[in-house]
């Protein structure tokens, strides 16, 4: 079986200046079957390999890499290019925690906050520790919804990953463990085919604490992406899912190409590909876009 590795480098560090120099090196470090191809030059490089394992490439790749700011995914070189992507939201398609910058309106943002970090470790029940969360803003005016909308900072690559999704033909969804009033807008913005996420509850114009049912679990990421991958008739080997936390990881395990983006650190050590500096093109590089077929790079 033909591997392909690709190497990304990632913004604002001197990865890019050191990764022409590193392809030499693992060039001459790996069983080539043909020459390096740059996707992206002094950005994201691939190597097509033969008779060695993944695990063995990438240890070998991350032993010359050390301490650099270059991501590694080693995968079958057949079916990269995928035709479902399933993405989450927060952390993932957009910078925020989004409860964490509702908690700064009741004065309790580094509380929440460190439930929501040990949440997405895996540490906490999700459903109990969303449960804690909405409960501390019970009583807020729903207008404090559109002042933490207005915080919202887009990842960047995002509108690149779904604009040149869009264009090949990509079936896309954006699942959440957060709030439909951020994520409708998100997806919408962006282009996503579907959104699911958890429906806050709001009585006489003020956030009542809770969340309505059914919540968005682990169990409905990876549902999403298994019924969206049937509705768009491709098996789950042609889908890619990306996201962060704990329940993101059993979405990741059933895609063809799980990718544990900027994960807290359980989440990196448990997932089986991971992009720990670029940013979301580096989900479009993986599957060997070249940068003239990015939209808007």
């Amino acid at each position: 079986m033909t591997l392909v590795m690709t190497v990304i480098a990632g913004p604002g560090s001197d990865a890019g200046s050191v990764l022409p120099g590193l392809t030499v090196a693992l060039a001459a470090a790996l069983p080539l079957a043909n020459a390096p191809d740059w996707l992206a030059p002094g950005t994201a490089c691939d190597f097509f390999l033969s008779g060695i394992t993944p695990q063995d490439a990438e240890a070998t790749a991350r032993r010359a890499i050390g301490g650099v700011a270059i991501d590694v995914v080693v995968q079958p070189a057949a079916g990269r290019r995928k035709r479902v992507l399933v993405a989450d939201l927060e952390s993932t398609i957009i910078e925020n925690e989004m409860l964490d910058e509702l908690a700064d309106f009741v004065g309790r943002r580094a509380e929440i906050a460190e439930i929501t970090r040990r949440a997405m470790n895996g540490e906490l029940d999700f459903a109990a520790a969303l449960a804690e969360r909405v409960a501390l803003l019970k009583g807020l005016p729903a207008t404090v919804l559109d002042e933490a909308a207005s915080r919202i900072r887009l990842m960047p690559g995002a509108r690149a990953l779904l604009a040149t999704s869009r264009a090949a033909g990509v079936c896309t969804a954006l699942v959440s463990g957060g709030f439909t009033v951020f994520a409708e807008p998100i997806a919408a913005e962006l282009g996503f085919d579907r959104v699911v996420a958890n429906r806050l509850d709001i009585a006489v114009g003020r956030i009542a604490g809770t969340v309505a049912v059914p919540i968005v679990t682990r169990d409905t990421k990876r549902e999403v992406l298994l019924a969206l991958a049937e509705e768009c008739a491709v098996a789950p080997s042609a889908t890619l899912a990306a996201g962060d936390g704990a329940n993101d990881l059993p979405m990741l395990e059933a895609a063809g190409l799980g990718i544990a983006f900027h994960a807290k650190p359980a989440v990196a050590a448990a997932a089986r590909w991971r992009i720990d500096h670029a940013d979301l093109t580096a989900l479009l590089y993986v599957q060997g876009y070249r940068r003239e077929e990015i939209v808007g790079a």
